[in-house]
């Protein structure tokens, strides 16, 4: 017998309108056979919905297990399988197809019983044998591993703590089993219960780079997602310990700590929302006191001397992740008010720290950016005035207590500390360069013959420069001196910032052609220095980083961007340094790239206002002639030919605090431009883009999600969402192209939301179970009454894919609704290609669901001229579509098919079935044949 399977006769396609059990069944078992699951569900479903008999019922839901043992749904496999055996008890096939189900998913106990009634059933079944045979061999397996599994855990631990292993092949394959083990839950169980912790932190002591990643990494599985053992973990090694650890010079080790105290945090905060669970519940009354003392112990870190840059920066990003609010919709701040109260001094410590000097902390290249970037967030996460009046007058104290009689160190020390703010909460930064002397104190330091005084000055001012408050001040008293260091100093170092600064300084007017600052043809210079700067492989990154700051502003102008994305050395240097470890640049390298490619945002002036401003003698903002489409086209073919994609895909993966959500929005912006024009839209896929839109479209700012979830569905539209979002990437895909069916998205954004959507749901069926879970029919239904022809259009094409899916089919179904009636009249619409997508999505809803054929002639007294319109169209498309739902109407009530039969339709139909053989010529035919059956119409009139 055959046990895989429904199997019965040869395959042939399923007629629409089918209407008997036993039809369905077979047309079922037929495309079961050719391998068309899918279709096969939806047969035996629609045989379901005709009342079927108890033992109908039985083989369908049968039959249903095998198509979702086929699909690899092994829950609905089980389900279905259990139903038929609900059915009846003695059915082989369904236990046997529920065992194979149980199997899959992991439950071999429940499986082996199954089997032996299957056994007992048919004795002499070599299939159930053999299965029984192998199950049983998989349980006896499961049983040795798991009373293994402590003596192995307890034989890996002896081979890594034993001294005379040192650095052998046998402990470096200990460590990577412990590590494996601790990633699924049994296994990190058995650790944690064989006295685990406490061997892991002999681990760490040992001060051995190999050993000490292999505690931390089997840490992170014993902890993860697991409140209590999180917990009993830090009361063995202790917060303190733990947190140290994030301070060695080991980079590799300090990025595994940082991993693990990640881990940690999340199973805390879990704790603080669901409470504990687990045996060792009890263990703690409190998580947020844990929370805190973690929280405290990194803010002690970050001025602690010994520790290492790289330390510090990872105990930055800790908090950066840790302690502000996901989102201002909760209410609670209390964390972010507890760190500025206890940490805010420390993080200006480090903010304000100068590089390298004897006595200072150890900072490295990004430290500084991601001191900035925290108080940004901690000042931003501030509900109220009163909360930001504090953390202002903090700032102010602690810029005082350097600034004051500290000498001159002190006040290197506050202005380096200033400029961070102005990186960061601006606000904060605009009133601290309000404090007495220390704008004045910034210009004094620009003359200084000392570099590394000269460096934070020239810095502090740039940063100053982009201020409203201060840029009319500095572009009086700053240009000159700007200038004069950039032509006297002899430090590359001193020049690029001046540089920069008098670059910022000239692009105060935007793209605003008219508003120069400077003399013609001094941008084109500057630029020029600055992309000399960026190609020199001799100058340290850190330094190079301020040419891209230059051109991020030198490039608002066109014949700077003209002259850029034509060096073609430069454009390479620029992909590089944004690869490299130097993160502070990624925004710098986003910000230039959205010039060039034009991807701001920019609105066509009414020429009626800048007529009326004209009059009143206002200024009137001038678009550069070379910032026409036609050159913005040019120049995103030579930024991909360049290799642009595979620069921002790894910025997109980078995980530094400095990917900012401000950053990532001016990413969103340039995919969305790369994939403006449909040629170009294969090599961003081929290049990863596909990929790093993802996170950018989940993650960030609303206008930049936004960005992002309109170049997907850009590339949806016109790719193969298969190919462009390979495995389990494209059910990513949906969540932000619902997102493009809010109402405050562009019409445009509505519309090519619903074209992608569109292709998804033609796909699979789980495709559309995905687009249903987010919520997204209500809206589509909302965009077929759109006064857009094309949303409108676009709209209809989506809910006619997605009438595949049952409960849409219900929704077509249940009384008191319209959805069928516009469906109908849209059939009779004079866009023909609204109306090819509402007959199509009428033909399929007919053939699935007869009983909606009774329901047409109710829904508008124009519907048999609609059909008759539809039977006539020159368009075969239409002529087929309209002739399926005659058909099913026909076939699922002899008075409706009475109705057409005494209409036009019938003359229609006799003219079209003696058509050449073709699928529209064997549907009339078919509608005439069963006439026939009903007495309607006599056989003589049916003959061609």
């Amino acid at each position: 017998m055959t046990v895989s399977g429904p199997g019965t006769p040869e395959p042939r396609s399923i007629v629409p309108g089918a209407s008997s059990v036993e039809q369905l069944r077979k047309e079922g078992n037929d495309l079961f056979k050719c391998g068309d699951y899918e279709g096969a569900l939806s047969a035996y479903t629609q045989a379901l919905d005709l009342g079927a008999t108890p033992l109908d019922q039985a083989i369908l839901h049968r039959n249903l297990a095998a198509c979702h043992l086929k699909l690899e749904d092994y829950d609905k496999a089980e389900t279905e399988a259990s139903k038929a055996i609900e059915k009846d008890g003695g059915d082989v096939k369904a236990l046997y197809r529920r065992s194979q189900a149980l199997e899959k998913l992991g439950r071999l106990d429940q499986a082996v019983l199954d089997l032996q009634r299957c056994v007992s059933l048919e004795p002499k079944n070599k299939v159930f044998q053999e299965a029984l045979r192998n199950i049983g061999g998989q349980i006896q397996e499961k049983v040795r591993y798991m009373s293994s599994t402590d003596a192995k855990v307890e034989q890996m631990f002896r081979i890594l703590l034993d001294p005379e292993e040192k650095g052998t092949e046998k402990k470096q394959k200990a460590s990577q089993n412990l590590v494996v083990l601790a990633r699924e839950d049994a296994g990190a169980e058995k650790i944690f219960r064989s006295n685990g912790v406490q061997l892991l932190q002999r681990l760490l002591d040992t001060g051995e780079t190999d050993l000490m990643l292999a505690a931390l990494r089997t840490l992170v599985g014993i902890c993860s997602e697991h409140q209590s053992r999180t917990v009993a973990t830090l009361s063995v090694l202790g917060t303190r310990r733990v947190v140290s650890i994030l301070g060695v010079e080991n980079q590799a080790v300090s990025l595994a700590a940082c991993h693990l105290l990640q881990v940690i945090f999340d199973a805390l905060k879990e704790g603080i929302k669901k409470g504990f669970r687990g045996k060792e519940g009890a263990i703690i009354v409190d998580p947020a006191r844990e929370l805190k003392v973690l929280i405290s112990n990194l803010l002690e870190l970050l001025t602690e001397v010994g520790v290492s840059g790289q330390g510090r920066d990872n105990a930055l990003t800790l908090l950066i992740k840790m302690v502000p609010r996901k989102s201002p919709k909760d209410p609670n701040n209390s964390l972010t008010l507890w760190v500025i109260d206890q940490g805010l001094k420390k993080i200006l410590e480090v903010g304000g720290s100068l590089q390298d000097p004897p006595g200072e902390l150890a900072v490295t290249a990004n430290s500084r950016m991601s001191a900035s970037i925290l108080l940004s967030k901690l000042f931003d996460d501030l509900k109220c005035d009163a909360e930001r009046e504090n953390f202002h007058r903090l700032c102010e104290n602690y810029i005082k207590s350097w600034f004051e009689g500290q000498g001159l160190a002190g006040k290197l020390r506050a202005i380096q500390t200033v400029s961070c703010l102005l990186q960061g909460p601006c606000d904060a930064g605009n009133r601290a360069l309000e404090l007495s002397g220390v704008m004045e104190s910034v210009i004094a330091l620009c003359a200084s013959e000392q570099e590394e005084e000269q460096l934070v000055a020239v810095e502090a001012l740039i940063h100053a420069a982009g201020k409203a408050k201060r840029a009319s001040f500095i572009t009086a008293n700053g240009v000159s001196l700007l200038k004069d260091l950039y032509k006297r100093s002899e430090k590359d170092s001193i020049r690029i910032r001046a540089l920069v600064g008098l670059c910022k300084l000239g692009s105060a007017g935007g793209t605003d052609f008219s508003m120069k600052q400077f003399a013609e043809g001094s941008t084109l210079k500057l630029a020029k220095q600055c992309r000399k700067w960026l190609c020199n492989d001799q100058i340290d990154a850190g330094t190079r980083r301020w040419a891209v700051e230059g051109l991020a502003y030198l490039t608002f102008d066109a014949d700077v961007k003209e002259e850029f994305v034509e060096d073609e050395a430069a454009l390479k240097a620029l992909f590089q340094l944004s690869k490299s470890e130097e993160r502070s640049v990624l925004f710098a390298v986003a910000s230039a790239l959205v010039n060039c490619t034009n991807s701001y945002d920019y609105e066509e002036p009414d020429p009626k206002m800048v007529e009326l401003a004209k009059y009143a003698k206002q200024h009137v903002p001038e678009q550069h002639p070379k910032d026409k489409p036609s050159f913005v086209r040019a120049r995103v073919k030579k930024l991909l030919a360049a290799g642009v994609v595979s620069a921002m895909t790894c910025m997109v993966k980078t995980e530094s605090p400095v990917l900012t959500n401000s950053c990532r929005e001016l990413l969103s912006r340039v995919f969305l431009a790369l994939v403006e024009e449909v040629e170009e839209r294969g090599t961003v896929v081929a290049q990863g883009g596909g990929k790093a839109l993802l996170p950018l479209a989940l993650e960030g700012t609303d206008t930049g999600q936004t960005k992002a979830a309109q170049a997907l569905a850009k590339l949806t539209i016109t790719s193969n969402p298969e190919m462009t979002f390979p495995g389990e990437r494209i059910y990513e895909v949906v969540r932000p192209l619902v997102s493009l069916l809010h109402l405050n998205c562009s019409g445009l954004q509505n519309f090519e939301a619903l074209m992608a959507l569109t292709n998804l749901a033609g796909i699979s069926e789980r495709l559309r179970q995905k687009i249903l879970k987010e919520k997204a029919v209500p809206m589509i239904e909302g965009y077929m009454f759109e006064e857009h022809e094309m949303i409108r259009r676009a709209a209809t094409e989506c809910m006619c894919n997605l009438a595949m899916s049952k409960e849409v089919q219900d929704l077509f179904e249940a009384q008191g609704n319209d959805r069928l009636k516009l469906l109908v009249l849209y059939s009779g619409e004079d866009d023909e290609l609204l109306r090819r997508a509402a007959a199509g999505g009428l033909a399929m809803l007919t053939s699935m669901r007869p009983s909606l054929c009774s329901r047409i002639p109710q829904v508008t007294t124009h519907w048999l001229e609609i059909l008759q319109a539809l039977l006539l169209s020159p368009n075969q498309e239409l002529q087929h579509r309209g002739v399926v739902v005659v058909l099913n109407m026909v076939e699922a009530s002899r008075e409706i098919a009475s109705t057409l039969m005494e209409s036009e339709v019938l003359e229609i139909l006799s003219v079209l079935a003696k058509g050449e053989e073709d699928p529209i010529t064997r549907a009339a035919a078919a509608c005439l044949g069963k006439s026939v059956e009903y007495g309607l119409i006599q056989p003589n009139q049916d003959k061609k």
